[in-house]
């Protein structure tokens, strides 16, 4: 493997992992506000709430890392995504600030407030909305450069029907991921009044999920068919992510296996995900940046795959041991330590 290809690997792994930590916790927040809208808020926010409670703080350190990471490696990425990003990114990171003042505003008890819950469930649909326009921009079609200008075609965007494929598709999947995620955690609470209710979003959101992704599927043949005849080079990793999402709703559907279906919803995503980035490659920008042509020097290559590589060691077994540690605790899972205090 080129020093190219493990620094984009290592990039799109950080990725992956924000992809589902956030993807459960943008999901927890729009669903404790549609509890709250439809006074089922007494049945599911506790579970949302041991969940988010020890979990929400190392959410972002995923995306930070992977946005170090893409300048580090790939310099390029700052001028043509720079000028791309600066509005949708721009609302990201308002967003993101909002949501963050709902958690340090609900530690103060003001958790119940309509307004906050309102902004907290909106913002768990929105930011992933605004993250997905990355996907859609790195295809082409949408950046063109005038000599030393760089300039965004806004209504080649908002025209283009991969665009919003790829929106919706990151809205339903936030709401599917999280949804499994939750019905593995009530249960595992024997919460049974709570599963249920999320079981149902469970199913009810694995449809939309699928046909959203065969949505894409036509909407990149449209938008970049070099792209899409890549991804048929590798369609085993797409029938892959097929399969595991078959035996995952399975399990969800007849309550069995709760822990296993979850790891399949990870495996699905895993298959899909890097199915499409090894399509994309060589490009991270189609077409003015290449992961050959436009790679940093090779001692600052070296450099940064080690650094990220044990930064990738030291993050994923923190979070491992965060989740036995609270998540997953016998007494914690079940709400014990809160009736203690």
């Amino acid at each position: 493997m080129t020093m190219e290809l493990l620094g984009v690997t290592v990039l799109w792994t950080f990725l992956y992992g924000y992809l589902i930590v956030a993807s459960i916790d943008f999901g927890a927040g729009f669903f404790s506000y549609y509890s709250a809208v439809t006074n089922k808020k007494h049945v599911i926010h506790k579970i949302i709430e041991r969940y988010l409670s020890p979990v929400w703080e190392v959410t972002n350190v995923f995306l930070i890392f992977f946005y170090i990471g893409m300048v580090g490696f790939f310099p390029e990425t700052a001028r043509y995504y720079g000028t791309a990003l600066l509005v949708p990114g721009s609302i990201a990171i308002i967003l993101l600030a909002l949501r963050g003042s709902y958690y340090a505003f609900s530690t103060y008890g003001a958790k119940d407030n309509k307004w906050y819950m309102l902004l907290y469930g909106g913002t768990g649909l929105l930011i992933p909305a605004a993250l997905s326009t990355v996907l859609a921009i790195s295809e082409g079609g949408i950046i063109t450069e005038n000599g030393e200008r760089i300039e965004v075609d806004w209504t080649a965007f908002f025209g283009s029907l991969y665009s919003w494929s790829v929106i919706l598709l990151a809205l339903v999947s936030v709401l599917y991921i999280s949804a499994m995620f939750l019905s593995y955690y009530a249960h595992r609470a024997n919460d049974q009044p709570a599963f249920e209710i999320v079981r149902r979003y469970a199913l009810f959101w694995s449809g939309p999920t699928i046909l959203s992704s065969l949505f894409v599927f036509y909407a990149i043949s449209q938008q970049n068919p070099q792209h899409f005849l890549g991804m048929l080079d590798v369609g085993w990793m797409f029938l892959a992510s097929f399969l595991c999402f078959v035996i995952s709703v399975y399990s969800v559907w007849r309550r069995r296996r709760l822990g296993l279906s979850f790891l399949f919803v990870l495996l699905q995503f895993a298959f899909a995900f890097f199915g499409y980035g090894r399509a994309h490659l060589p490009y991270i920008l189609y077409p003015y940046i290449s992961i050959h042509e436009n790679f940093t020097n090779q001692t600052m290559g070296t450099a940064l795959v080690v650094a990220f590589i044990a930064g990738l060691l030291i993050l994923v077994p923190s979070l491992i041991l965060l989740l036995r540690l609270f998540l997953f605790d016998a007494d914690y899972v079940q709400g014990k330590y809160a009736k203690k205090g």
